[in-house]
């Protein structure tokens, strides 16, 4: 009898036990899946956009606007009737895209043609430039990545000058365009500013790893700034791409996985207002949560042994090519 009493109470005990652990894994699932639909999805696609970007001022500023995303973000943001500011190396690039975005849209364009890579004195030119403008939007997109995955002490002293760039582009860049136009957003109490990180900077990046530090930087600069001026009038966003089908990729054919730039720009401009931090484009919201996932059910380990593996095929599938050219 004792016995009986004994099995049944300990039935009962695993019963309890596993409707707990039930409980708190649909708990972890809604905690997770409710907020990334909200952020990729229902937000931009029902919601959004919350932000009227030519009542922000009547400017528009992007670095980086020669080609890709940064070029796709002031196209677009000249059509939603914003002048723009073409900020990148080439000269003869910008003078190209201005005619070819004035022509598109009859917005004002203005060009400032210096090298990011360069040191400070490329900043007093851009501050004389965007004298007397009434910006209400900076897009902080100019960047440089690997030209293909490598181990981070290959770049010995002969060509470590590539690693000073890529903090002076995708670092410096971000933090003293951010600190030269948000004083002129705070005095207005709006504006928006986005930093184009990666989703390099939250996913496992081995042979990208200076790449994805200086994104790391991005992603998190923009939150904690987020943080500080929000109530000010403020959204600062940090955007996540994957794959998309520009130069720096080195991807040309678009897929539902891999945009062009107008496809993604359009995407990312629709997440403003909805969220801090986004992919800006809902399927690589889906790998972010995968690797996610898989991290969080396998290890830590397992997903960078995964995405290590990937990236030492590409690495070695590019030296290989490098040979043969």
């Amino acid at each position: 009898m004792t016995e009986k009493t004994c099995s049944a109470s300990g039935t009962s005990s695993m019963g309890i036990t596993t409707s707990l652990a039930l409980i708190i894994v649909s708990y972890q699932i809604v905690r997770k899946v409710l907020p990334w639909l909200y952020s990729n999805i229902i937000g931009p696609k029902f919601l959004g956009p919350k932000v009227n970007f030519k009542k922000l001022g009547e400017w528009a500023v992007i670095t980086g606007a020669t080609d890709g995303i940064g070029k796709a973000y002031a196209k677009a943001l000249a059509k939603k009737g914003l002048n723009v500011v073409l900020i990148s190396r080439s000269l003869s690039k910008l003078e190209t895209v201005a005619k070819e975005i004035a022509d598109d849209t009859k917005v004002e364009v203005k060009i400032i043609d210096v090298d990011f890579t360069a040191g400070p004195e490329i900043y007093e030119k851009i501050q004389t430039n965007l004298e007397g403008l009434d910006i209400g939007v900076l897009i902080n997109n100019v960047g440089i990545s690997y030209q293909h995955p490598e181990y981070f002490i290959t770049y010995t002293d002969e060509n470590e000058t590539f690693l000073r760039d890529i903090v002076a582009a995708n670092i410096h860049s971000v933090t003293f365009m951010t600190k030269m136009i948000l004083p002129r957003l705070v005095a207005k109490k709006q504006g928006v500013i986005v930093n184009v990180s990666s989703l390099a900077a939250v996913i496992p990046n081995p042979l990208l790893s200076v790449y994805s530090g200086t994104k790391a930087f991005v992603d998190k600069f923009s939150e904690d700034l987020h943080q500080e001026y929000k109530d000010q009038g403020i959204i600062i966003q940090s955007v996540r791409p994957g794959f998309v089908a520009t130069n720096m990729s080195k991807v040309r054919k678009t897929s539902a996985m891999i945009p062009s730039p107008d496809c993604y720009a359009s995407s990312a401009l629709k997440t403003v207002g909805i969220t801090g931090q986004t992919t800006g484009y809902w399927p690589h919201a889906v790998m972010g949560l995968v690797i996610d996932t898989v991290s969080s059910v396998l290890g830590r380990d397992f997903a960078q042994n995964m995405v290590f593996n990937q990236l030492k095929a590409t690495r070695k599938k590019a030296l290989r090519n490098a040979k043969k050219n």
